[in-house]
Protein backbone atom coordinates (compact mmCIF):
# COMPACT_ATOMS: atom_id res chain seq x y z
CA UNK A 1 0.00 0.00 0.00
CA UNK A 2 1.46 3.71 -1.12
CA UNK A 3 2.02 6.19 1.65
CA UNK A 4 0.74 9.49 1.32
CA UNK A 5 3.17 11.76 -1.14
CA UNK A 6 3.75 15.49 -1.16
CA UNK A 7 5.50 17.12 -3.17
CA UNK A 8 8.09 20.78 -2.36
CA UNK A 9 10.00 22.92 -3.93
CA UNK A 10 13.24 25.01 -3.29
CA UNK A 11 13.16 28.40 -4.22
CA UNK A 12 15.37 28.35 -6.90
CA UNK A 13 12.81 26.06 -8.74
CA UNK A 14 9.37 26.75 -7.96
CA UNK A 15 8.62 27.45 -11.58
CA UNK A 16 9.32 24.01 -12.37
CA UNK A 17 7.95 23.01 -9.47
CA UNK A 18 4.17 24.24 -9.87
CA UNK A 19 4.23 22.73 -13.43
CA UNK A 20 4.93 19.48 -12.34
CA UNK A 21 2.58 19.73 -9.50
CA UNK A 22 -0.23 20.40 -12.44
CA UNK A 23 1.03 17.72 -14.53
CA UNK A 24 0.75 15.37 -11.32
CA UNK A 25 -2.57 17.14 -9.96
CA UNK A 26 -1.72 18.08 -7.02
CA UNK A 27 -0.61 21.06 -5.45
CA UNK A 28 2.60 22.01 -3.86
CA UNK A 29 3.11 21.04 -0.26
CA UNK A 30 3.75 24.48 2.11
CA UNK A 31 7.50 25.24 3.22
CA UNK A 32 8.92 28.45 4.34
CA UNK A 33 12.76 29.63 4.24
CA UNK A 34 13.23 32.17 7.02
CA UNK A 35 15.96 34.61 5.91
CA UNK A 36 18.28 35.94 9.07
CA UNK A 37 19.94 39.29 8.34
CA UNK A 38 23.56 38.09 7.72
CA UNK A 39 21.80 35.90 4.98
CA UNK A 40 21.97 32.28 6.87
CA UNK A 41 18.52 30.78 6.50
CA UNK A 42 16.50 28.38 8.29
CA UNK A 43 13.86 25.52 6.80
CA UNK A 44 10.42 25.34 8.21
CA UNK A 45 8.07 22.46 6.64
CA UNK A 46 4.97 24.15 7.40
CA UNK A 47 3.00 20.80 7.29
CA UNK A 48 3.26 17.33 8.61
CA UNK A 49 5.33 14.29 6.65
CA UNK A 50 4.97 11.95 9.27
CA UNK A 51 5.20 8.45 7.41
CA UNK A 52 5.13 10.63 3.68
CA UNK A 53 6.94 9.95 0.84
CA UNK A 54 8.61 13.34 -0.10
CA UNK A 55 10.00 14.66 -3.11
CA UNK A 56 12.10 17.99 -2.90
CA UNK A 57 12.31 19.57 -6.38
CA UNK A 58 15.49 21.91 -6.63
CA UNK A 59 17.96 22.34 -9.34
CA UNK A 60 21.45 22.39 -7.69
CA UNK A 61 22.70 25.54 -10.34
CA UNK A 62 25.05 28.37 -8.66
CA UNK A 63 24.69 30.03 -5.80
CA UNK A 64 25.24 26.81 -3.74
CA UNK A 65 22.81 28.37 -1.92
CA UNK A 66 20.53 25.93 -3.70
CA UNK A 67 22.12 23.46 -2.89
CA UNK A 68 22.24 23.99 0.78
CA UNK A 69 18.48 24.55 0.63
CA UNK A 70 17.91 21.52 -1.16
CA UNK A 71 19.83 19.17 1.94
CA UNK A 72 18.51 21.52 4.66
CA UNK A 73 14.58 20.79 3.19
CA UNK A 74 15.43 16.78 3.39
CA UNK A 75 17.13 16.98 6.56
CA UNK A 76 14.14 18.65 7.57
CA UNK A 77 11.85 15.84 6.77
CA UNK A 78 14.33 13.17 7.95
CA UNK A 79 14.16 14.89 11.29
CA UNK A 80 9.98 14.95 10.91
CA UNK A 81 10.05 11.03 10.25
CA UNK A 82 9.19 10.83 6.84
CA UNK A 83 8.87 7.35 5.62
CA UNK A 84 11.27 8.24 1.60
CA UNK A 85 12.83 11.24 1.02
CA UNK A 86 13.33 12.04 -2.70
CA UNK A 87 15.83 14.74 -4.25
CA UNK A 88 14.24 15.75 -7.80
CA UNK A 89 16.85 17.47 -9.51
CA UNK A 90 16.30 18.25 -12.99
CA UNK A 91 20.08 20.18 -12.87
CA UNK A 92 22.69 18.30 -11.12
CA UNK A 93 25.52 20.61 -10.31
CA UNK A 94 29.08 20.21 -10.03
CA UNK A 95 28.48 17.20 -12.58
CA UNK A 96 31.70 18.44 -14.36
CA UNK A 97 33.95 17.61 -11.87
CA UNK A 98 33.42 14.19 -12.08
CA UNK A 99 37.28 13.25 -11.80
CA UNK A 100 41.03 14.62 -11.38
CA UNK A 101 42.14 15.90 -14.65
CA UNK A 102 45.08 17.16 -12.69
CA UNK A 103 46.52 17.00 -8.98
CA UNK A 104 44.89 18.78 -5.99
CA UNK A 105 41.39 18.90 -7.37
CA UNK A 106 37.99 17.82 -5.79
CA UNK A 107 36.07 15.50 -7.24
CA UNK A 108 32.99 17.66 -6.73
CA UNK A 109 30.24 15.55 -7.90
CA UNK A 110 31.10 12.60 -5.99
CA UNK A 111 31.25 15.18 -2.40
CA UNK A 112 27.71 15.93 -3.53
CA UNK A 113 26.23 12.47 -3.85
CA UNK A 114 27.96 12.18 -0.73
CA UNK A 115 26.31 15.06 0.86
CA UNK A 116 22.64 14.39 -0.61
CA UNK A 117 22.82 11.16 1.11
CA UNK A 118 23.78 12.01 4.15
CA UNK A 119 21.39 14.95 4.44
CA UNK A 120 18.64 12.09 3.76
CA UNK A 121 17.92 11.56 0.40
CA UNK A 122 16.64 7.80 -0.33
CA UNK A 123 16.64 8.19 -3.95
CA UNK A 124 17.68 11.04 -6.44
CA UNK A 125 15.85 11.67 -9.72
CA UNK A 126 17.60 13.73 -12.42
CA UNK A 127 18.25 14.67 -16.18
CA UNK A 128 21.25 14.31 -18.48
CA UNK A 129 24.45 14.31 -16.00
CA UNK A 130 27.10 16.00 -17.69
CA UNK A 131 29.25 11.96 -17.34
CA UNK A 132 26.58 9.65 -17.04
CA UNK A 133 28.97 7.35 -15.08
CA UNK A 134 28.18 9.74 -11.91
CA UNK A 135 24.95 7.21 -11.80
CA UNK A 136 28.09 5.21 -9.98
CA UNK A 137 29.14 8.02 -7.37
CA UNK A 138 25.85 7.47 -5.53
CA UNK A 139 24.99 4.28 -3.22
CA UNK A 140 21.36 5.07 -3.24
CA UNK A 141 18.75 4.45 -6.55
CA UNK A 142 18.94 7.07 -9.04
CA UNK A 143 16.85 7.64 -12.30
CA UNK A 144 18.32 9.09 -14.58
CA UNK A 145 15.76 10.84 -17.29
CA UNK A 146 16.93 11.62 -20.74
CA UNK A 147 15.89 14.85 -22.54
CA UNK A 148 15.44 12.85 -25.64
CA UNK A 149 11.89 12.18 -24.68
CA UNK A 150 11.21 15.45 -25.47
CA UNK A 151 13.72 16.21 -27.91
CA UNK A 152 12.49 13.90 -30.54
CA UNK A 153 9.11 14.64 -31.01
CA UNK A 154 10.27 18.16 -31.26
CA UNK A 155 12.63 17.02 -34.06
CA UNK A 156 10.16 15.27 -35.78
CA UNK A 157 7.99 17.90 -35.78
CA UNK A 158 10.63 20.36 -37.84
CA UNK A 159 10.11 17.72 -40.72
CA UNK A 160 13.52 18.64 -42.30
CA UNK A 161 14.50 17.59 -45.43
CA UNK A 162 18.21 15.87 -45.02
CA UNK A 163 19.63 15.78 -41.17
CA UNK A 164 22.77 15.02 -39.78
CA UNK A 165 23.21 14.80 -36.60
CA UNK A 166 26.50 16.89 -35.05
CA UNK A 167 28.62 15.99 -31.61
CA UNK A 168 30.40 19.76 -30.56
CA UNK A 169 33.09 17.28 -28.94
CA UNK A 170 34.49 14.23 -28.62
CA UNK A 171 33.01 13.80 -25.45
CA UNK A 172 29.65 14.02 -26.86
CA UNK A 173 29.35 11.32 -29.77
CA UNK A 174 27.79 8.51 -27.55
CA UNK A 175 24.92 10.92 -26.64
CA UNK A 176 24.85 11.79 -30.77
CA UNK A 177 24.92 8.41 -31.90
CA UNK A 178 21.42 7.55 -30.13
CA UNK A 179 19.76 10.15 -31.92
CA UNK A 180 21.70 9.25 -35.36
CA UNK A 181 20.75 6.16 -34.52
CA UNK A 182 16.97 6.38 -33.85
CA UNK A 183 16.46 8.94 -37.03
CA UNK A 184 18.61 6.70 -38.97
CA UNK A 185 20.97 9.38 -40.01
CA UNK A 186 24.44 9.83 -40.47
CA UNK A 187 26.64 11.89 -37.61
CA UNK A 188 29.56 14.15 -37.74
CA UNK A 189 31.66 15.27 -35.12
CA UNK A 190 33.90 18.28 -34.19
CA UNK A 191 37.11 17.53 -33.12
CA UNK A 192 38.57 21.07 -31.21
CA UNK A 193 41.88 22.35 -30.38
CA UNK A 194 42.48 24.40 -27.38
CA UNK A 195 45.42 26.62 -26.78
CA UNK A 196 44.58 27.29 -23.51
CA UNK A 197 41.32 27.26 -21.31
CA UNK A 198 38.34 28.56 -23.01
CA UNK A 199 39.98 29.51 -26.04
CA UNK A 200 39.61 26.89 -29.28
CA UNK A 201 42.20 27.58 -31.54
CA UNK A 202 40.90 25.56 -34.22
CA UNK A 203 38.02 23.45 -35.05
CA UNK A 204 38.01 20.09 -37.18
CA UNK A 205 34.96 18.79 -39.06
CA UNK A 206 35.18 14.73 -39.04
CA UNK A 207 32.10 14.06 -42.29
CA UNK A 208 30.20 15.73 -44.89
CA UNK A 209 27.00 17.90 -44.25
CA UNK A 210 27.21 19.81 -47.35
CA UNK A 211 23.46 20.62 -48.52
CA UNK A 212 22.52 19.23 -44.72
CA UNK A 213 20.56 20.16 -42.26
CA UNK A 214 22.76 19.98 -39.24
CA UNK A 215 21.71 19.33 -35.50
CA UNK A 216 23.94 20.06 -32.83
CA UNK A 217 23.40 17.65 -29.44
CA UNK A 218 24.80 18.55 -26.29
CA UNK A 219 23.84 18.33 -22.77
CA UNK A 220 24.97 21.85 -21.04
CA UNK A 221 25.48 25.16 -23.09
CA UNK A 222 26.99 27.86 -20.94
CA UNK A 223 29.36 30.32 -22.34
CA UNK A 224 28.07 29.21 -25.87
CA UNK A 225 31.42 29.85 -27.27
CA UNK A 226 31.82 26.01 -29.04
CA UNK A 227 28.40 25.54 -29.83
CA UNK A 228 28.55 29.10 -31.65
CA UNK A 229 32.14 28.25 -33.13
CA UNK A 230 30.94 25.07 -34.00
CA UNK A 231 27.53 26.82 -35.84
CA UNK A 232 29.62 28.40 -37.63
CA UNK A 233 32.25 25.78 -39.10
CA UNK A 234 29.31 23.87 -39.85
CA UNK A 235 28.06 26.70 -41.77
CA UNK A 236 31.39 27.37 -43.75
CA UNK A 237 31.09 23.71 -44.56
CA UNK A 238 27.98 23.99 -46.73
CA UNK A 239 25.45 23.35 -44.39
CA UNK A 240 21.83 24.26 -45.40
CA UNK A 241 21.03 25.01 -41.84
CA UNK A 242 22.12 23.97 -38.23
CA UNK A 243 20.66 23.90 -35.34
CA UNK A 244 21.55 23.31 -31.49
CA UNK A 245 19.91 21.08 -28.76
CA UNK A 246 21.10 21.68 -25.48
CA UNK A 247 19.16 19.91 -22.07
CA UNK A 248 20.82 22.70 -19.37
CA UNK A 249 20.52 26.25 -20.33
CA UNK A 250 23.38 27.67 -18.40
CA UNK A 251 24.03 30.64 -20.15
CA UNK A 252 26.61 32.59 -18.06
CA UNK A 253 28.47 35.57 -19.33
CA UNK A 254 27.75 36.89 -22.82
CA UNK A 255 26.21 33.35 -23.92
CA UNK A 256 22.52 34.99 -25.06
CA UNK A 257 24.16 37.56 -27.14
CA UNK A 258 26.49 35.72 -28.73
CA UNK A 259 23.62 33.07 -29.88
CA UNK A 260 21.54 35.68 -31.47
CA UNK A 261 24.60 36.55 -33.33
CA UNK A 262 25.68 33.28 -34.79
CA UNK A 263 24.74 31.15 -37.19
CA UNK A 264 22.01 29.18 -35.63
CA UNK A 265 19.01 28.55 -36.68
CA UNK A 266 17.41 28.03 -33.06
CA UNK A 267 18.88 27.06 -29.89
CA UNK A 268 16.44 24.19 -28.21
CA UNK A 269 16.28 23.70 -24.28
CA UNK A 270 14.68 22.33 -21.50
CA UNK A 271 13.72 24.37 -18.40
CA UNK A 272 15.99 22.19 -15.88
CA UNK A 273 17.19 25.81 -15.15
CA UNK A 274 15.22 29.12 -15.57
CA UNK A 275 16.34 31.44 -18.11
CA UNK A 276 17.29 35.14 -16.77
CA UNK A 277 16.96 36.54 -20.31
CA UNK A 278 14.70 35.89 -23.42
CA UNK A 279 15.52 35.13 -26.74
CA UNK A 280 14.29 34.77 -30.00
CA UNK A 281 16.26 32.31 -31.23
CA UNK A 282 16.19 30.26 -27.74
CA UNK A 283 12.76 27.68 -27.68
CA UNK A 284 12.19 26.05 -24.26
CA UNK A 285 10.58 23.01 -24.13
CA UNK A 286 9.18 21.52 -21.02
CA UNK A 287 9.97 18.48 -18.98
CA UNK A 288 7.82 19.38 -16.25
CA UNK A 289 5.52 16.43 -17.76
CA UNK A 290 8.29 13.73 -18.05
CA UNK A 291 9.08 14.50 -14.36
CA UNK A 292 5.60 14.20 -13.13
CA UNK A 293 5.23 10.68 -14.61
CA UNK A 294 8.43 9.52 -13.15
CA UNK A 295 7.88 11.05 -9.74
CA UNK A 296 4.31 8.54 -9.97
CA UNK A 297 5.93 5.79 -11.06
CA UNK A 298 8.38 5.89 -8.32
CA UNK A 299 5.49 6.39 -5.90
CA UNK A 300 3.68 3.49 -7.35
CA UNK A 301 7.14 1.62 -7.65
CA UNK A 302 6.15 1.21 -11.28
CA UNK A 303 9.01 0.85 -14.02
CA UNK A 304 10.46 4.09 -15.51
CA UNK A 305 11.63 2.48 -18.57
CA UNK A 306 8.54 3.51 -20.49
CA UNK A 307 9.58 7.40 -19.93
CA UNK A 308 12.72 6.26 -22.19
CA UNK A 309 12.56 6.55 -26.26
Amino acid sequence: MNTEIKLFSGSASQYLAEKIAHEYEKPLSKIDFEQFSDGEFQTVILESVRGASVFFVQSTFPPTDNLMELMMMMDAARRASASYIVAVIPYFGFARQDRKHRPRVSIGSKLVANILTTAGANRVITMDLHAPQIQGFFDIPLDHLDSSAVFIPYIKKLKLDDVVFAAPDMGSTSRVRTYAKYFKKDMVICDKYRQKANQIAHINLIGDVTDKDVIIIDDICDTANTLCMVAQKIMEEGAKSVRAFCTHPVLSGEAHAKIDQSALSELVVCDTIPMRKQSAKIKILSVAGLFATAIRNVHEHRSISSLFI
